[in-house]
C-alpha cells in the first residue's frame, strides 16, 4: 500500500486505523517470541504417566526445579508425629472447687437445719434408739416437705445423690463439719497425685511421657512416671484405703458416711487435651521439610521407549507442576514485557528514525518482523535438533558446540540486503539477544550471534553479484572460528575434540547463511516487492519485454527514456544516490505512453497531432493517464515498488502548462480549474525519483532548442530546475542545493555531448560537362536528385532504391 507523507499529517497526526499496524505487529511478534519461548503456554501438558509405562518420546527439563520425594518426605512426617507428646490438661484448681461446695453445702444445711420450728421438731415422733421417723406414715405432712426442700438443696450444692438414710443422719446431726473435714482431707489427697479418666489409654501411649499443661497458669511439663497418677476406679479404692486412716474415736457412721461422700464427689483433674494434641501434630508435620532432589534444566527427565520408573514419574510430575504454575505465567508475562519495551525501543530509536524505513513502514515492519520470527523458530528447531543429536550420535559433541553450528546469521544478513545497514544492525541486537534468551540466557552465546551477525550484514551490504553471498559466508565462518577460540578460552573449554567440533560447526554455519542468504533473496523479492541489485540489473537490459516494446511501439518514448536514464546515472553517481536504480527507473518512468504512443508528440513521425483536435482537458486526461496505465504496467510486469513509485512521482504535482494555458485562451481564465491540468503526484519522495523528474523536463525541453550551443544548454538547464525547485516539487526528496549544482553540471555534459557540433565532411568531386562539381547526394539540388532517381528507375540501374521510401 503507497503511503503519501503530507506536512499537513505529519504535523497533524490523527489516531488511524493504520497507526495501529505498527503496535498490531510489534505487539504481536512478542506474543509469538513469548509462544515460542513457553510452548506449554499453549501445547498440552504431558501425560501423567504410571509407573512401567513406556515413554512415548524425550522429555528434557528446560528449567530448574526441585523435585519432591513424596514417600520420604510422608515418613519423616509421621516419625515427627510420632514424637509429639500427647497433652493432657490438668486442673489444679478443682480440688478448691469441690472444697468451697462441701463447705457451702454442708453450711447451708446446717443452717437450714436449726432454722426448723422446734414445736415441730418438738412433736415428730422418735423411735427407741433416738432416731427420727420421718418416713413414717404417722409423720408430719409439714416436717415431710420441709425435710424434702433441704435434701434436694444439699444435693445441689454438694454435687452428688444423697441417700435418704444418709440425709436423715446427717440431719441427725445437723451436718457436722467433722465429716465435711474428713470427706475434704480424703478428696485432696487423691486429687494432688492427680487422676485420670483412662489409665490403661496413658499407661498405652508409645511415647516416654506426657506434656501436662496446668488449666490456667499456662504452664506445661513433661511427665514420663505415668503409674503415679490414679485412674479413677482406682482413686475410688484410695478413698477406701484413706478412709481407714479416719480416728476410730469418732462416731460409727462418721468414716462409712466419709468414704461414701468422697467416693461420689472424686472426679479426674486430669484430662485428655485431643484439639491441642492435633493441633500440634498437624504444626509439627508442617514444619518437616521436604525430601528434594534438585533437577538442572538440560536433564533428561524420560527417554523415549523407556519403561518410567517411580522416581521418573515424580520428576515428571515436578516438571509438569513447575511449568503450570502461576510462575510460568508471571515469568511470560514479565518476559513478554521486557521484549516489547526491548521491541519499541529499538523501533523508535533505531528504525523509526530512518526515513527509507518509513516510506513503506507496514510493508518493511512486516518483512522484519517475519524473518525475525522465521529465524528464532530456527533456532529453537535447532534447539530441539541439537539435543537430540547430541544423544544419538556415537561420539561426543556438547550442546553448546552444537548451538554454535546455527545459522543466525543469515536473518541480519537478508535484512541488509533489503534494507540497508542501519537496520540490520539493530536486528542483529534484537534476535541475538532473544536467541540468547532461548539458550538459557547464556552471554557468550548472545556475544557470538551478535558479532556474526553484524559482520555478516557488513560483508553482504554492497552485495553486486550471486557469489558475494558465497564469499561473505566463508569470511563469516573463519570469523566464527575466531569468536568460538576467544570464547572457548575464556570459559575454560579447552578439550580437543570438543574444540574441533566446535570449530567445525562455526564455520559451518558461516557457509550456511551464506547459502540461506543466497536462497531465501528471490522469496523475499517475490513476498515483499522489493528491489535487488541483480533484480535491477535484469531489468536494465534492453532485451527486457517492455523495452522492446517500447524501441518498436514507442521510438520516441524510448529514445528519450534511454537519454534520461544515462543522465540520471551519472548525476546519482555524483551525488552518492543509487546509479543503477536511478537509470531503470529512467528506462521505465514513461512505459505508460505504450498504451497511446501517437498522443505524444516525441512518436508523432507523421507530422499530425492528435491533440489538434481534442479539447485541452482532454489532451490533459490522456497524458495524466499515462501515470496511472505505467503503474500498473510496472504492477503486471512486476518491476518492484521502487520503479512504481518513481513512475507515479515523476511528474510530482506539476501543472501541465501547454494545455493550461491554452485552455485559459479559448475558456478564459476563470473558467479553468488549475487542478485539473495538474499531475496527482505526489511529489518525488527519494534522491532517485527526484533525479528522474529533473532529467525527464531537461531532456524534453532540450529538445525545443534551435541552436543547442553549450550556453544555451546550460541556460537552459539551469531554468529548468529552478523551476522544478521553485514550484516546491523536490521538497521531499532530500536534494540539497549542492546536489542540485552538481546534478546541473552532469546534465549539461551529457547534453552537450549530445548536442556537439560536427563538422562538414568533404564530398568527392566529379567532372561534368568538363567541370568539377560536389558528388555529395546531400548537396545536389531537388531537381538533380529527382532527375537521377528516375532515370534510375528507367534503367534499373545505379544506386540502390531509398530504403524506407515506397
Amino acid at each position: 500500500m503507497r503511503i503519501n507523507l503530507k506536512k499537513s499529517e505529519s504535523q497533524n497526526p490523527q489516531f488511524t486505523v493504520e497507526n495501529l499496524i505498527p503496535w498490531t505487529i510489534l505487539i504481536g511478534v512478542t506474543l509469538i517470541y513469548t509462544i515460542i519461548l513457553y510452548p506449554s503456554l499453549l501445547v498440552t501438558r504431558e501425560p501423567i504417566y504410571q509407573a512401567g509405562d513406556v515413554a512415548k518420546r524425550d522429555i528434557k527439563a528446560t528449567i530448574d526445579f526441585f523435585v519432591e520425594n513424596e514417600k520420604m518426605t510422608e515418613r519423616n512426617r509421621q516419625d515427627v508425629v510420632k514424637q509429639v507428646l500427647t497433652v493432657y490438661d490438668h486442673d489444679i484448681n478443682f480440688f478448691k472447687k469441690i472444697a468451697s461446695r462441701i463447705d457451702d453445702a454442708f453450711s447451708w444445711a446446717g443452717n437450714e437445719i436449726e432454722n426448723i420450728p422446734k414445736p415441730l421438731a418438738a412433736n415428730t415422733p422418735k423411735n427407741s434408739a433416738g432416731d427420727n421417723l420421718s418416713d413414717l406414715p404417722s409423720q408430719n405432712a409439714s416436717e415431710k416437705i420441709q425435710n424434702m426442700d433441704i435434701k434436694a438443696g444439699f444435693e445441689q450444692r454438694i454435687g452428688i445423690t444423697v441417700g435418704q438414710e444418709e440425709f436423715d443422719t446427717l440431719k441427725k446431726e445437723k451436718f457436722p463439719p467433722t465429716i465435711a473435714d474428713g470427706i475434704k482431707t480424703i478428696l485432696k489427697k487423691i486429687l494432688n497425685n492427680g487422676v485420670v479418666n483412662d489409665k490403661e489409654r496413658l499407661l498405652k501411649e508409645n511415647q516416654p511421657g506426657i506434656v501436662l499443661r496446668t488449666i490456667g497458669a499456662e504452664k506445661e511439663k513433661i511427665v514420663t512416671q505415668l503409674k503415679q497418677f490414679y485412674g479413677y476406679d482406682q482413686a475410688k479404692v484410695m478413698v477406701t484405703i484413706f478412709g481407714e486412716s479416719i480416728s476410730k474415736s469418732t462416731k460409727h457412721f462418721i468414716k462409712p458416711m466419709t468414704v461414701s461422700f468422697s467416693q461420689g464427689l472424686i472426679q479426674p483433674n486430669i484430662t485428655l487435651n485431643r484439639h491441642e494434641t492435633e493441633e500440634r501434630k498437624i504444626t509439627a508435620a508442617a514444619e518437616v521439610k521436604p525430601v528434594l532432589y534438585k533437577i538442572k534444566a538440560g536433564e533428561m527427565l524420560l527417554r523415549e521407549g523407556e519403561r518410567v520408573t517411580e522416581f521418573q514419574r515424580m520428576k515428571l510430575k515436578a516438571f509438569q507442576a513447575k511449568t503450570q504454575e502461576k510462575q510460568l505465567l508471571t515469568s511470560s508475562i514479565g518476559i513478554a514485557m521486557l521484549i516489547l519495551c526491548f521491541l519499541l525501543i529499538v523501533y523508535v530509536s533505531h528504525i523509526n528514525s530512518k526515513d527509507n524505513f518509513r516510506r513503506y513502514l507496514h510493508k518493511n515492519l512486516l518483512f522484519v518482523a517475519s524473518i525475525f520470527l522465521c529465524f528464532l523458530f530456527i533456532t529453537k528447531i535447532s534447539i530441539s535438533l541439537t539435543d537430540s543429536l547430541a544423544r544419538n550420535i556415537p561420539f561426543y559433541i556438547s550442546s553448546s558446540g552444537l548451538y554454535y553450528g546455527i545459522p543466525l546469521a543469515a536473518g541480519a544478513m537478508v535484512v541488509c540486503l533489503f534494507l540497508g545497514l542501519e537496520i540490520a544492525i539493530p536486528f542483529a541486537t534484537v534476535i541475538s539477544i532473544a536467541a540468547a534468551i532461548l539458550l538459557q540466557n547464556r552471554f557468550e552465546l548472545f556475544l557470538y550471534f551478535f558479532l556474526s551477525s553484524t559482520m555478516g550484514a557488513y560483508w553482504v551490504q554492497h552485495c553486486r553479484e550471486r557469489k558475494v553471498f558465497i564469499k561473505a559466508g566463508v569470511k563469516l565462518g573463519l570469523l566464527n572460528v575466531i569468536l568460538i577460540t576467544a570464547i572457548n578460552v575464556y570459559t575454560g573449554a579447552l578439550s580437543d575434540g570438543a574444540l574441533l567440533w566446535d570449530l567445525g560447526l562455526a564455520f559451518q554455519a558461516g557457509v550456511v547463511a551464506g547459502m540461506i542468504t543466497t536462497g531465501i533473496a528471490p522469496l523475499i523479492e517475490i513476498a515483499f516487492s522489493y528491489t535487488t541489485y541483480n533484480t535491477l540489473l535484469e531489468l536494465a537490459n534492453f532485451d527486457q519485454p517492455l523495452l522492446k516494446r517500447l524501441m518498436i511501439e514507442a521510438p520516441g518514448t524510448y529514445h528519450h527514456s534511454v537519454i534520461v536514464g544515462s543522465m540520471v546515472e551519472a548525476a546519482a553517481a555524483e551525488i552518492n544516490a543509487n546509479p543503477l536504480l536511478a537509470k531503470v527507473c529512467g528506462y521505465y518512468h514513461d512505459i505508460g505512453k505504450l498504451r497511446k504512443p501517437l498522443y505524444f508528440i516525441e512518436n508523432q513521425t507523421d507530422g499530425k497531432n492528435r491533440h489538434d483536435k481534442l479539447a485541452p482537458s482532454m489532451s490533459s486526461l490522456i497524458l495524466i493517464a499515462h501515470i496511472k496505465n505505467g503503474i500498473e504496467m510496472a504492477q503486471e510486469h512486476k518491476l518492484g515498488q521502487a520503479i512504481s513509485d518513481t513512475i507515479q512521482e515523476h511528474h510530482g504535482t506539476s501543472i501541465i502548462r501547454f494545455f493550461y494555458e491554452k485552455a485559459k485562451q479559448q475558456r478564459g481564465e476563470d473558467a479553468v480549474k488549475i487542478d485539473n491540468y495538474r499531475y496527482p503526484g505526489p511529489k518525488p519522495q527519494t534522491r532517485e525519483a527526484g533525479l528522474v523528474m529533473l532529467a525527464d523536463v531537461v531532456e524534453a525541453a532540450s529538445r525545443t532548442l534551435q541552436n543547442p550551443t553549450p550556453a544555451r544548454i546550460q541556460g537552459l538547464v539551469h531554468n529548468m530546475i529552478n523551476m522544478i525547485f521553485s514550484d516546491g516539487q523536490l521538497d521531499n526528496c532530500e536534494l540539497t542545493l549542492k546536489d542540485l549544482h552538481l546534478i546541473a553540471k552532469c546534465f549539461n555534459k551529457i547534453l552537450g555531448g549530445i548536442y556537439h557540433h560536427r563538422i562538414d565532411y568533404p564530398e568527392p568531386l566529379v567532372l561534368k560537362n568538363g567541370q568539377r562539381k560536389n558528388g555529395s547526394s546531400d548537396r545536389q539540388s531537388v531537381q538533380t536528385s529527382r532527375d537521377t532517381l528516375e532515370q534510375n528507375r528507367k534503367n534499373g540501374t545505379g544506386h540502390l532504391r531509398r530504403l524506407g521510401l515506397p
